[in-house]
């Protein structure tokens, strides 16, 4: 099927039972960026007919991290407004009409094994060394009209698919090629439940090809599934769509799946985290996919016009926390003032501390200066503490090292030199120091050091002289002097 003479139709259809796995995330963004990409549509599915599972909080997050993420699908019912997803459950009419169809062609069966029994052929299939999985078509062969007699009667049923006993079911796979399943070791899938409600694998099946969807993007573990779905569609006499089984996401630590176990893997963790939208879905596309060049820190716009799914390789990828931390980094850099403010003052209302009546030139300058050296989002308003609040508490390790002997005479020098800066500006404040400097005989170091700890409480930050300008003349001097009997004489 042409990129190019067919529309492009692709969803993402998660099932609502738990958070936004980072990996379920990943195969939205490909979706996504595949219809922006083609001109085509993006829409979602929710796939909840497995009423044990389904949890109504679940899915309220998940629709909020899609949301938070950018990507926004197209089409829904209500898009008068807001579109809302398609619900699998409103749709149970339509899956009762189409499996009719392949009950009439004799395509699927009753069938009334007991859960009891099905364990008991897991058990011996175990035992045997055999494929646990399987079922032995016991009710397969049942005659139809026996069959609706006992249902008739009351009698509960599952509803099973025929796969032929024989031969062997083939697939085309976008970026894997071609891969072949023997029809032996696939066993007769339940396509209807006992509670009337469709399975996974017949209302995606049903739903792709009467919602249209021309290409199914969707994780590697589904792969094991291809060949029955495959089947369906010949089963129905329709055309499969565009087949690309996504690599698997593999965690740095261990090499194995992408575990809660060793840390944060869901979408809603790292956006608690202080990681940006745009870090997240720029690091997720480079998990499996590449520009065709060596680019990394991307905008969304720069990679939907990049994207091709032809570009996604089929091997595992692993999931590197650090490169992610050191490109969240990036996008800060070059996110809008306006946009980290409005993080920063959240971050310090928080903590208690209250910015009304600073000035917007003020607390732009403060995010200027702390951008640089944010590597979350809520580092802003951690850092941006001492600009709004004297330090109560001066850390250890740097007293130790910049209030040693010496270090009283050293601040009290600073601080009458700063009195004399006029006007209190970075330029006059950097003359002041290198006068002091001069006439002292020695380092700028020397001096940075403990009058720095003295006005923040701490031994890193912005520039010294743009971070006294901000704090402003008075109350530097004040802090200084504040700190000067924990000196050392």
């Amino acid at each position: 099927m042409s990129e190019k003479t067919h529309q492009v139709r692709v969803r993402f259809a998660p099932s609502p039972t738990g958070f936004l796995h980072v990996g379920g995330a990943r195969t939205a963004i490909y979706n996504y960026f595949f219809a922006k990409a083609t001109g085509g549509t993006f829409y979602l599915r929710i796939e909840d007919t497995d009423r044990k599972r389904y949890n109504e909080a679940a899915l309220k997050d998940l629709l909020r991290d899609l949301k938070w993420l950018g990507l926004n699908w197209d089409e829904g019912p209500g898009c008068e407004g807001a579109c809302g997803p398609y619900f699998q459950s409103e749709r149970l009419e339509i899956y009762h009409r189409e499996i009719q169809k392949l009950l009439d062609s004799g395509m699927a069966y009753y069938c009334f094994c007991s859960e009891e029994r099905l364990n008991e052929i897991r058990a011996a299939q175990k035992k045997a060394g055999a494929p646990e999985t399987g079922y032995d078509r016991h009710c397969r062969n049942i005659p139809r009209e026996e069959a609706e007699a006992r249902i008739a009667a009351g009698e509960k049923a599952v509803i099973r698919f025929k796969i032929p006993e024989s031969g062997s079911t083939e697939f085309e796979d976008l970026i894997r090629g071609r891969i072949e399943y023997k029809n032996e070791v696939l066993d007769d899938l339940v396509l209807i439940k006992r509670d009337g409600f469709p399975t996974y694998h017949f209302a995606s099946v049903v739903d792709d090809h009467l919602m249209g969807t021309t290409h199914v993007l969707r994780g590697d573990e589904w792969i094991s599934s291809t060949p029955k779905h495959v089947l369906l569609y010949k089963a129905f006499g329709w055309e499969p769509p565009v087949w690309c089984h996504l690599p698997v996401i593999l965690d740095s630590k261990n090499g194995g799946k992408l575990s809660k176990r060793n840390g944060a893997v869901s979408v809603g963790e790292f956006r608690e985290l202080g990681y940006l939208p745009e870090t997240m879905v720029n690091y997720l596309a480079l998990l499996g996919w590449n520009p065709g060049d060596d680019r990394e820190v991307m905008t969304l716009d720069e990679m939907i016009q990049a994207f091709k799914l032809e570009n996604i390789h089929p091997t595992a990828v692993k999931f590197d926390e650090k490169k992610l931390q050191w490109m969240n980094m990036q996008h800060i850099h070059t996110t809008p003032n306006e946009v980290l403010l409005k993080e920063m003052v959240a971050g310090l209302e928080a903590k208690g501390i209250s910015v009304a009546g600073e000035s917007a030139e003020r607390l732009n300058a403060i995010v200027e200066m702390l951008k640089p050296r944010a590597h979350f989002l809520k580092d802003l308003a951690d850092m941006a503490v001492y600009f709004f609040k004297a330090p109560t508490e001066y850390d250890e390790k740097g007293r130790r090292k910049h209030w040693a002997a010496g270090s009283r005479e050293i601040a009290r020098s600073v601080r009458e030199m700063l009195m004399s800066v006029e006007p209190f500006t970075t330029p006059e404040i950097e003359k002041g120091f290198v006068k002091l400097t001069e006439k002292r005989g020695c380092k700028l170091g020397e001096l940075v050091g403990a009058v720095r700890l003295a006005v923040s409480g701490v031994t890193a930050g912005p520039g010294l002289w743009e971070l006294f300008e901000v704090v402003g003349k008075d109350e530097t001097i004040r802090r200084i002097a504040n700190a000067e009997p924990l000196m050392q004489e």
